[in-house]
């Protein structure tokens, strides 16, 4: 990278709840935030807003007629991007540009139409314009009074780490000096649900940890669906009141053998983790947030790639999906949350079922991993 990107604020919504101070608390204990859910013929796991979160995000969904008509995934989005805002010093003038993405997009709304129209033969006038994937970053530009670039995109599981690609791009080439980006998802849906059953991924115990991600031992698949939203404030240069800094990017895409395949050594992340790390020694890197999303053959790619890249020296790993789901699009700028929050705290959240792991004496380097169908793999190094 040129230069250093600098985080100024963040905010998000999902099982942990939506202030830093309530999420931070919640990364504290041992306990999951995944409960029972019923759909049409079936009960299963998942992570859901908590109800108060619910609540805050119907205020927003009231505060404008013109909200009335917008799916889940625009209104998470609307809720923590004002969040955001408000911790900023930025103003609508400043035309910053907004990348948000979604691997799945308007899910309930797609579904509530597409089921009308096989009922009825017609569809409702707003079913287009209200699942398109450009429906969100258009609401958040409109909700902000934006003038800058808008972006959306989708790109499976690691599309929030490729808004803040976009997002360092825009900012390193000199077309913006801020830019906002995120990633939404919403789609604690039958449909959905039954698709990652039909994978043969989804966990289907009633253990004490449903999700086993970073579990090596593991005999079974135990993905877990959340849904939520995260969104990130950037700006050019080493800014004085940054949160933390963005100091390397890397992606990388494997050739596919099949529709979900990654290599045995994800070869993916192989390559995005020393894109990330550029000159910068592999030994600097004091902790790793995991993409593992609790299947055998995900977690346990990752960690080979991981050894590759780090040999015998691995830094601390950790995974949040086994504490708040796997949030596809959203996943990733969630694991960047945690890797923030533990920055700013200068404390390791573990996963309690995990092998045990020697800490390091400080936090300064964390890398950040997420990759989606297909091998799409992004890395993202910050430091302190």
């Amino acid at each position: 990278m040129k230069e250093l990107i600098s985080i100024t604020s963040f905010a998000s919504v999902s099982a942990l709840g939506s202030t830093p101070e309530k999420i931070w608390e919640n990364y504290l204990n041992n306990h999951h935030f995944l409960t029972l859910k019923e759909f049409d013929g079936f009960k299963t796991w998942v992570a859901q807003l908590t109800a108060e979160d619910k609540h805050a995000v119907e205020d927003v969904k009231n505060s404008d007629n013109k909200y009335k008509n917008l799916d889940p995934s625009v209104l998470y989005t609307l809720f923590v991007a004002r969040k955001a805002m408000e911790q900023t010093n930025w103003k609508a003038s400043d035309n910053f540009g907004i990348n948000i993405g979604s691997s799945r997009g308007a899910t309930s709304l797609f579904e509530k139409y597409h089921k009308e129209f096989l009922s009825t033969g017609k569809s409702s006038t707003l079913s287009s314009p209200t699942t398109t994937l450009g429906n969100i970053s258009s609401w958040i530009a409109h909700d902000l009074q934006s003038n800058g670039p808008e972006i959306s995109h989708s790109i499976t599981c690691s599309t929030g780490l490729h808004s803040l690609l976009n997002g360092v791009a825009w900012l390193q080439s000199g077309m913006s000096e801020k830019f906002m980006i995120g990633a939404s998802e919403a789609s604690l849906t039958d449909f959905t649900i039954a698709q990652m059953q039909a994978l043969k991924v989804y966990a289907r115990e009633n253990d004490e940890y449903p999700c086993k991600a970073f579990d090596l031992n593991k005999t079974k698949n135990t993905m877990v669906l959340g849904e939520g939203a995260s969104v990130f404030c950037l700006e050019r240069g080493k800014n004085k009141n940054a949160l933390a800094f963005i100091e390397g990017v890397g992606y990388a895409t494997e050739v596919l053998k099949h529709n979900t395949s990654v290599t045995t050594d994800a070869e993916c992340f192989q390559k995005s983790m020393k894109m990330a790390l550029a000159t910068i020694s592999p030994d600097e890197v004091d902790a790793i947030v995991m993409h593992a999303p609790g299947t055998i053959k995900g977690d346990q790619s990752e960690i080979n790639a991981i050894q590759k890249i780090f040999c015998n020296k691995t830094p601390f790993l950790t995974t949040n999906k086994w504490k708040l789901g796997h949030t596809f699009g959203a996943s990733g700028l969630l694991s960047l949350e945690l890797a923030v929050l533990m920055l700013q705290h200068q404390q390791f959240i573990d996963v309690p079922f995990a092998k045990p792991q020697q800490a390091p004496k400080k936090l300064n380097k964390i890398l950040v991993n997420a990759v989606g169908f297909g091998g799409n793999a992004v890395s993202v190094l910050i430091t302190k």
